[in-house]
């Protein structure tokens, strides 16, 4: 793990990348903010994690790190051990954390809740959404305090690492490490969804998928496919990390419009709930 500090002090802010080994973007934002000449107001710490796994292009070597907290100094696994490090290097800090994904690619946010630190700093970021994880932070660095988690598009493009480098440097304004006016150039209302289950995906050789990550699926929608024979969805709901090879037994999850960070209730009738099942049956 590698931990560089910018200004004097003991950081309160945090910026990590490199959480996986196959998301360069956030090792590339924190080698951009190393790299500029900035007038810092506040210390800022800036991490990446698993350099291990960065350096052989994988997503971890023995476990998933994001999955692996709180971790454990005699881990077994060389993540179990760095999990353990990583949370003992940013406690007490707000925290960035920057990823990318397959499944989407412009920008958007994830946080446990949406807590006063989501809404202090959500807003300033260049995101198109904010997804409430809830129920799905288990062993994932956003169960922890005072962390935004960004995917910031798709992964190993160009796109996601200036789109990293951009999200990073609106973050430092927002905390005020960087002075500035902050603003993210996105129209608010900025809606917020919640997972609320995972869509799983049956074994199979070749994976398609139809919808688009945060538009609504109609009920009886054909989602998704596995080796030629459709899934359809059985409510209403809106998908989110969906991709056809993202996840080893899901496609993604089923997820509620629950809001936006303007304080508007979603003009969803109650009766299309995606907290009804979306398990995406075949027909």
């Amino acid at each position: 793990m590698r931990v560089e500090t910018l200004g004097d002090g003991d950081p309160e802010v945090a910026i990590v990348g490199g959480i996986h080994g196959d998301e360069p973007c956030g090792p590339n934002a924190v080698d951009d903010l190393l790299d500029a000449d900035f007038d810092i107001q506040r210390p800022v710490k800036l991490i990446v994690a698993n350099e291990e796994a960065l350096e052989e292009g994988v997503r971890y070597l023995e476990e998933d790190l994001n999955r692996a907290f709180p971790g454990d100094p005699d881990a077994d696994t060389h993540e179990g051990r760095l999990a353990h490090e990583l949370l003992r290097e940013i406690r007490g800090c707000d925290i960035l954390s920057l990823h990318s994904t397959q499944s989407y690619a412009a920008p958007f946010a994830l946080v446990d809740e949406m807590d006063g630190y989501a809404r202090s700093v959500c807003p300033y970021l260049s995101v198109e959404a904010v997804v409430e994880t809830a129920g799905y932070s288990t062993g994932r660095l956003i169960a922890y305090p005072n962390v935004v988690e960004l995917e910031c598009g798709i992964q190993r493009s160009a796109a996601a690492t200036e789109n990293a480098k951009q999200l990073a440097r609106e973050f430092l304004v927002a905390t005020g490490v960087l002075s500035g006016e902050t603003g993210s150039g996105r129209h608010h209302p900025l809606p917020v969804f919640r997972l609320e289950r995972q869509i799983p995906k049956p074994v199979g050789e070749r994976y398609e998928v139809f919808v688009e990550n945060f538009e609504r699926v109609a009920e009886d929608e054909a989602i998704a496919a596995v080796d030629g024979e459709e899934l359809f969805s059985e409510t209403p709901f809106y998908p989110i990390l969906l991709s056809a090879y993202g996840y080893e037994n899901e496609f993604g999850y089923a997820g509620d419009l629950i809001g936006r960070l303007d304080g508007d209730e979603p003009a969803v009738p109650a009766r299309e709930s995606a907290s009804a099942r979306a398990d995406g049956r075949n027909r």
